[in-house]
């Protein structure tokens, strides 16, 4: 199984051309991503929404 990052606005950037052999490895660039930011005073429409998604084989 492979896994990618998607955009939910559909843009590719440096994130979403990266391809991951494992879930966790695509987590774990997002966390290192979001880290900074705390969900009560995250401003979340100026960054980018992602998510992990896999690969049909």
């Amino acid at each position: 199984m492979k896994f990618r990052i998607k955009r939910q606005d559909g843009i590719e950037d440096h994130i979403t051309c990266q391809e991951f052999d494992k879930y966790d490895d695509a987590y774990d660039l997002l966390d290192e991503i979001y880290a900074d930011i705390c969900c009560s005073d995250a401003d979340y429409d100026d960054r980018p929404y992602y998510e992990i998604k896999q690969e049909k084989a």
